[in-house]
């Protein structure tokens, strides 16, 4: 041993190396943990909108609609038997306010009463609520003329957990917290990083572009681990929101919703030069998705026509997905479709972004 050299208990010892798609998975894992604003709109931002939706719809009663009255001799009775029913707000109108306030969506129903009992309703029958309310207002009035029902008819209210709207809600916004944080995250961080010239760099490592564009995959379904249960036990200790089927079967459906998205999040990101050509790259594929594929309210409100291109998207199929398992208690293998959908959704959009993705 010469005087320079170091004894042997200090020497270092070589540093185990790692392969480049785990040193990759764990940068991108260490950069959203830094981003503050990252992980709010992955974890805060769908706790406070199923606060918002959830506190709106419990217990809230039976929805009361704002109708008006005609002004003439018969206007107050008329008001007064229309009061009773208990959903309807009756307001006696001028014939020029009740224009106004038709048009203009304040009451959902005119009654004009007329000559010798008859009595006419106008309404847009466009309006879900009208129909309904004329319907309403028409048994109210003929009861208050003095109709005898020759059935019997029993009402029987159902609120029982699962079949609440908050029920319906909460997978919805699952499926639309996974899509929002993997095309935003996949598709602003690649970009962000060609436009600061850093890819350039990464390109001189020992690393293949699959690991590069695997290692924001794999980051995602590590972060599911932590996303799913926040906003699942959040309902659950809410709003009383249950898991009537597998946890596991959940948990499988929504990582191949999330690699769905990945891989659309990569395929937006592989050619764009500039955050604002992702931004609306990111916008043209979700936006379409947010109003069609059943986030807040069912898809099935959309023509016909539009069902078959409404039931290929990536977030209808993890929608339906997750409500089956969530609120009907269905196994996966009952969901054959919409696994396919997402399946076809994950490996052809990431062939392609890896096929035509470039450094610069």
């Amino acid at each position: 041993m010469t005087a320079e050299s170091p004894p042997v208990a200090l020497a270092a010892r070589p540093r185990k190396i790692r392969s480049p798609l785990t040193e990759l998975t764990l940068a991108r894992l260490r950069e959203f943990i830094r981003e503050p604003g990252a992980v709010f709109w992955t974890f805060g931002f769908p706790i406070l909108i199923t606060i918002a939706l959830g506190v709106a719809f419990r217990n809230q009663g039976p929805p009361q609609v704002d109708i008006g009255v005609l002004a003439g001799p018969e206007a107050q009775a008329d008001a007064d038997a229309l009061t009773k029913t208990g959903r309807l707000v009756p307001r006696v109108v001028s014939q020029d306010e009740a224009g106004k306030l038709l048009r203009s969506g304040k009451i959902a129903v005119l009654v004009v009463p007329g000559e010798h009992g008859a009595v006419t309703y106008r309404f847009d029958p466009s309006r879900p609520e009208a129909f309904g309310a004329r319907l309403l207002a028409d048994d109210a009035l003929q009861r208050a003329a003095g109709r005898a029902d020759t059935r019997t008819a029993t009402d029987e209210k159902v609120s029982a957990p699962g079949a609440r709207y908050v029920d319906w809600l909460v997978p919805g916004l699952l499926g639309m917290q996974l899509m929002s944080g993997s095309l935003w995250g996949i598709a602003w961080t690649i970009v962000q990083t060609r436009q600061r010239k850093l890819l350039k760099r990464l390109v001189a490592t020992p690393m293949k572009r699959t690991h590069y564009l695997m290692a924001f995959m794999l980051s995602r379904f590590l972060a599911l681990a932590v996303e799913v249960p926040v906003l699942m036990g959040f309902a659950y200790f809410a709003f009383g929101v249950e898991i009537r089927g597998s946890i596991l079967g959940m948990c499988l459906v929504s990582a191949l919703g999330a690699a769905s998205f990945a891989g659309v999040g990569l395929l937006c990101a592989s050619r764009a030069q500039n955050s604002e050509t992702a931004n609306g790259l990111v916008n043209l594929v979700t936006l379409p998705m947010f109003v069609l594929s059943g986030v807040f309210f069912s898809a099935q409100r959309f023509p016909e026509f539009l069902q078959p291109v409404i039931r290929v998207l990536p977030l209808t199929a993890l929608n339906e997905a997750l409500r089956a398992i969530v609120n009907d208690g269905v196994s996966m293998a009952n969901l054959g479709f919409q696994l396919a959908v997402m399946g076809v959704w994950a490996l052809v959009s990431f062939a392609i972004a890896l096929r035509i993705f470039r450094w610069t």
